[in-house]
This record gives C-alpha cells, sequence and structure tokens, in this order.
C-alpha cells in the first residue's frame, strides 16, 4: 500500500512539475496592413473594400486570422486557417485574389517576412461549354 503511495505521490510531482515548468516562447504574432480596392470574398466572409490590419495567431494546430478594418465602421473579422505552408525567401508579400462568376476570392496570403503563406478555399473555376445544335441544309430545305 506504501509502495502504491509513493508511486502516485512520485506521478502527481511530476505532472504538477510539468504543468508549471515555463513553456517556450511562442512565436510573436504576424502583424500587418493591407488595402482591398473592391469586395472580395474570404472564406465565407464578404469583406468590403478598405484598409485592413492583419494578425495571425498561432495557437495549436490550426492558425487564427483575425481582420480589423482601419477606417470607417470598424468591422472585424475571424477565419480559422487550416492549410499553411512555409514561404520561400524569394515571394513577395502579397494578397493572392482570383475572379470567378461569383466575384473576386482571396486564395493566398504570403508572408515570406513571417515565413508561411496561408492557403483559403475558393470556389472550383466553372466552365461552360454552348452546344450547337446542327442541321444540314438537305433536311432544313424539306
Amino acid at each position: 500500500m506504501t509502495s502504491i503511495r509513493k508511486f502516485v505521490y512520485a506521478t502527481v510531482l511530476t505532472l504538477s512539475a510539468l504543468n508549471f515548468a515555463p513553456s517556450p516562447a511562442s512565436a510573436q504574432d504576424a502583424t500587418g496592413t493591407f488595402t482591398l480596392s473592391h469586395e472580395v470574398h474570404w472564406q465565407n466572409a464578404i469583406v468590403p473594400a478598405g484598409t485592413y490590419r492583419f494578425t495571425i495567431a498561432s495557437n495549436g494546430p490550426s492558425d487564427m486570422l483575425t481582420l480589423r478594418k482601419l477606417n470607417g465602421s470598424g468591422a472585424g473579422f475571424v477565419m480559422l486557417v487550416t492549410n499553411t505552408e512555409d514561404a520561400k525567401a524569394s515571394d513577395l508579400s502579397r494578397l493572392v485574389v482570383v475572379s470567378r462568376p461569383a466575384g473576386s476570392f482571396v486564395s493566398a496570403l504570403q508572408l515570406p517576412q513571417f515565413g508561411m503563406t496561408l492557403h483559403f478555399a475558393v470556389p472550383e473555376e466553372t466552365r461552360e461549354v454552348a452546344q450547337a445544335v446542327a442541321t444540314s441544309t438537305a433536311s432544313a430545305a424539306r
């Protein structure tokens, strides 16, 4: 019975020490600003034109992107980013916007100064194919 108590005490002491040990310093949140010249679709949000400040917080398996409008109403957006990759040093800092029939969609945010590129969901490009009905002149003359 005494050995079980000692084992439980040692386990609790070890877990407590790990819990209170200082955690490694987390990376500083990535922040910056950009200006949208027109409304865009960004994930499930429609973001109006304007100047925005962004913050990317890395907390766990996914990053959290926060947008705050600097001029006007001060509207804010929060988006979960599940698709990230390391940025190349030769990449430019840019917001990649693609055009679709439903409007403009943000597909990526490249941030080489922070070593990351964030990717966002964009609807597939649809192609409309017109079908022509050919009629022969012989059957049209009958």
